[in-house]
């Protein structure tokens, strides 16, 4: 029976996308305002299917830590939920995303309009500079720069692989605190595969990390604290679903 509920959910998912991309297809010639309103319209979409279709309940913890203008949001990556939340829970997000996705319908265009920030992730120092420089213009718009400082979607229970390059050289040059949001969102939604799971998502946005740190500092507070919190989650998940530990499907082995 799950299965079939993950099937539909599926279907729901990319029919909504395809539903919100052409009836909010005028959006692209007005304001940004107006497309990041629809992307927020959707992020709830998205929720609400989870939690009707799948049975997948959200909660967003800590939302008194953000701080109030630009900051850096730097999130655990297990599904591909964790790319909308930002539109959920701060003012005027501005995602760092992989360039290829530019080319999706719908997806591509709506990223183009709210003035996201696309790179090549194999890229080289000069897509690192681009990135920075973008950054600094969105920044100085007030918005909030979102990272993913492990590149990719992982499960849970694997070792973190945090990417010190990106992250801190947004730290350094934007000069803003660094806000850690940790997840057990891979217990729910697996990185990879179609089959969802009931249970309790919850996003954890910790204390910031204050700007003007040196980058060894940055990294260690970042990493410590995000992957503190990630552990309680997942056993806090895991008692949710009835479970005593993950199974190696989770695990990605």
């Amino acid at each position: 029976m799950m299965m079939l509920r993950s099937l539909l959910f599926v279907a729901y998912l990319y029919g909504a996308m395809a539903l919100m991309g052409t009836l909010f297809i005028v959006t692209l010639v007005m304001p940004r305002r107006v497309i990041m309103a629809a992307i927020a319209m959707y992020a709830r979409m998205i929720r609400f299917g989870m939690r009707v279709i799948c049975g997948i309940e959200t909660e967003f913890r800590g939302l008194e830590n953000l701080p109030d203008g630009p900051f850096i949001y730097a999130g655990k990556h297990q599904c591909m939920f964790d790319i909308f939340v930002p539109f959920l829970v701060v003012p005027d997000p501005v995602i760092i995303m992989k360039q290829e996705l530019l080319w999706y319908p719908f997806l591509g265009w709506n990223a183009l309009k709210s003035d996201m920030i696309a790179i090549d992730r194999a890229g080289t120092t000069k897509t690192l500079r681009k990135m920075v420089a973008q950054a600094k213009v969105r920044a100085a718009q007030g918005r909030q720069v979102v990272i993913f400082p492990e590149g990719t979607r992982t499960a849970p229970g694997d070792a973190p692989d945090y990417h010190a390059a990106g992250v801190s050289a947004l730290y350094r040059a934007l000069d803003v605190p660094v806000v850690p949001v940790a997840t057990n969102a891979g217990l729910c939604w697996p990185a990879h595969g179609i089959r969802r799971r009931r249970g309790r998502v919850v996003y954890e946005i910790l204390p910031a990390i204050p700007a003007g740190l040196d980058r060894k500092t940055l990294m260690a507070r970042l990493e410590t604290a995000t992957e503190a919190a990630v552990e309680e989650l997942l056993q806090e998940g895991l008692a949710a679903q009835g479970r005593a530990g993950l199974t190696r499907e989770l695990q990605g082995t």
